[in-house]
């Protein structure tokens, strides 16, 4: 965790955090409780990984975890269900569940377009519903942070799925920004550049793999690319979600924020 004193900016919020067991899901979870939030945090497994169950018994009537896949309609009916019975109503949701694959254009086939799409769009659509419904029929004036990437922001020869998804999250961000206006509930992304996950060990496979590279150059040639000059970590990500969750970012709604190091200008 970055060294940043807690200033408990966010001490009447109660986050919902999709994909929160790793990674920049991890970090934005630790941001939000460290900031005085309520946190429902979701993954896929049915019990929590070790760094989440530290969090359960570090905040005990703060925090919990469950389980959920956003793919599924049912689940997702469930999980917000559960985060309000016992942490009350939801006024952040933290959008980041997602995958990520690549191949050849002409080698991508529909099972990759269905996988990715299914999580990525459809689970990211209709959690953001979910909680927006929510919010709306309790007069939560929340905030909604949908986790986009760079890769929305322009095509890649080997992740057309992948970029696709990402720039429907913006696109989407932007819609329902424009419908819950009327509500006061701000709808805002972040489009992370190349951050350092645990996935980037799969990623990195993938770009070898295809590209005809050693294990580990692809990783290295992103992070030198970066103006900064390497790559971001989860905490740099954490820092932009807790801004757009808080007061301080009360007169935005409707943008996609770039977190990467200046690969992106706008």
């Amino acid at each position: 965790m970055a060294d940043f004193p807690a200033t408990q900016r966010l001490a009447d919020c109660h986050a919902l955090l999709t994909g929160a067991g790793g990674g920049i899901g991890l970090a934005v979870t630790r941001a939000f409780l460290r900031e005085g939030a309520r946190c429902t945090a979701v993954d896929l497994p049915a019990t929590p990984a070790p760094e989440l169950q530290a969090l359960v018994d570090q905040h005990p009537g703060r925090f919990q975890y469950l389980s959920g896949n956003v793919a599924r309609s049912d689940d997702i009916a469930r999980f917000v269900a559960g985060a309000q019975e016992r942490l009350g109503p939801i006024t952040t949701l933290f959008n980041n569940a997602a995958v990520f694959d690549l191949a050849p254009l002409l080698d991508s086939d529909e099972a990759m377009y269905q996988r990715l799409f299914d999580v990525n769009v459809k689970g990211m659509f209709f959690t953001m519903q979910a909680v927006l419904r929510r919010m709306v029929d309790g007069g939560v004036r929340g905030s909604i942070i949908n986790l986009a990437s760079q890769a929305g922001r322009r095509g890649e020869a080997l992740v057309s799925h992948y970029c696709a998804s990402k720039a429907a999250v913006i696109s989407y961000t932007q819609s329902a920004a424009l419908a819950m206006a009327p509500h006061g509930i701000r709808v805002n992304g972040i489009a992370p550049g190349v951050v350092d996950t645990p996935m980037w060990g799969q990623v990195d496979a993938l770009f070898a793999r295809h590209e005809h590279l050693q294990p580990g150059e692809k990783k290295i040639a992103v992070g030198k690319a970066v103006p900064l000059g390497r790559m971001g970590v989860p905490d740099d990500i954490a820092g932009a979600a807790v801004f757009l969750a808080g007061g301080e970012s009360a007169y935005i709604t409707a943008q996609t924020l770039n977190v990467d190091g200046g690969n992106v200008m706008n």
